[in-house]
């Protein structure tokens, strides 16, 4: 398996730092070795912890020769043990000696409560979709283990994390390195050498050529130039009118209130936002990061049928804008990506069930 070029500087300085430090008792956490399957693939998934979000890498792989590794992002809530990931950005990919298919081709979004029903058991139960969510694909069932059958650069990381290695420092330098893809080798195919065809005689016929003349050079004028428009930008309020709105979600009301929290689902890259509710402008100048935006709405004074709408202000410097939504509602969890270009905005619907809103003694 060939490596990715490291930060010298990086792991010399981690070493002196963790070899300066004791290492503490393993307590019970989300960072280390998972393996099991995901879909019913082999899967080994390196996760880092760091504040809400999780880092890492991935592997569906058939054997250590065969695989397709991704590098991964997501987040977690320690109040519910809910972890949520996604396959971010293929990093590298084997293909075994028999030339079968590499496993691992379609990215996944996975979704898994993570349990500790012993000291010596943790496991990451849950549901993997396509990236769109539109559908669960299968299941996913991973154990944690201290066995990992890749070496990367994020063992540095999960080895020595309750030692010092959980600083950010490390975790953005490590990430800085893991996240740039290798250059697979192309495969070279050595063509047999052919004989060169026998010579062929031609008879050699003189012609007389008629005088070449000068073409004139004729000047040809270009239309005038049309009247430039003034560029005038539009506000958000028009950019609301004119975008086409495309439904990402349904979500039920029930309880008391609904809690909404938008992540920025890929690079951090300036993606900012506004918020719409039954066309009415509620949020503005939302910056999405890796920490979550979290907005509570009361149930009872929203409409049976609403609709929040997530406008794009602009799209950082990867287009387009896409955000992780989490919902949570009388303690029921839902997940969105929603998108948002300069021609579409993301709609998510919030309606009462009508036994509810026949019943306002329920709310």
């Amino acid at each position: 398996m060939q490596y990715k070029n490291r930060s010298f500087f990086t792991v010399i300085s981690l070493i002196i730092f963790i070899s300066f430090h004791p290492n503490l008792s393993s307590a019970q956490m989300i960072t280390g070795v998972w393996k099991g399957k995901i879909n019913k693939k082999k899967t080994e998934l390196k996760i880092i912890q760091k504040g809400d979000s999780l880092l890492g890498t991935s592997y569906y792989y058939e054997s250590e020769n065969n695989y397709r590794r991704y590098s991964i992002k997501g987040y977690f809530d320690p109040n519910t043990n809910k972890a949520v990931w996604w396959d971010d950005q293929l990093l590298e990919e084997r293909t075994g000696k028999l030339g079968l298919n590499t496993p691992g081709k379609t990215p996944y979004f996975s979704s898994a409560d993570f349990n500790c029903p012993g000291s010596d058991k943790m496991f990451l139960d849950g549901d993997a979709s396509l990236k769109h969510r539109t559908k669960s694909e299968g299941p996913v069932h991973l154990e944690k283990t201290d066995q990992s059958l890749f070496p990367d650069e994020w063992d540095f990381i999960i080895e020595n994390y309750t030692a010092g290695a959980n600083d950010p420092y490390y975790i953005d330098s490590i990430a800085s390195i893991a996240s740039i893809p290798v250059a697979m080798p192309e495969e070279i195919i050595v063509q047999p050498k052919q004989k060169d065809p026998p010579a062929k005689t031609h008879e050699i016929v003189r012609v007389n050529t008629p005088p070449v003349h000068k073409a004139e050079t004729v000047k040809v004028q270009s239309p005038p130039k049309p009247e430039q428009k003034l560029n005038v930008k539009k506000t958000i309020e028009e950019e609301f009118k004119i975008r086409e709105k495309v439904i990402a979600a349904d979500i039920p009301l029930t309880g008391d209130s609904i809690e909404l929290r938008f992540y920025d689902n890929a690079e951090i890259d300036g993606d900012s936002i506004s918020l719409f509710l039954n066309n009415k402008l509620i949020f503005q100048h939302i910056r999405l990061t890796a920490a979550a935006y979290t907005i509570k709405l009361p149930v009872n004074e929203l409409n049976e049928n609403n609709e929040l709408v997530m406008v794009a202000e602009n799209l950082g410097s990867i287009p387009p804008n896409t955000s992780y939504m989490l919902a949570i509602v009388n303690e029921k969890r839902y997940e969105a990506m929603l998108k948002s270009t300069e021609e579409t905005s993301a709609v998510i619907k919030l309606t009462k069930p009508k036994d509810q809103t026949s019943n306002p003694s329920k709310n």
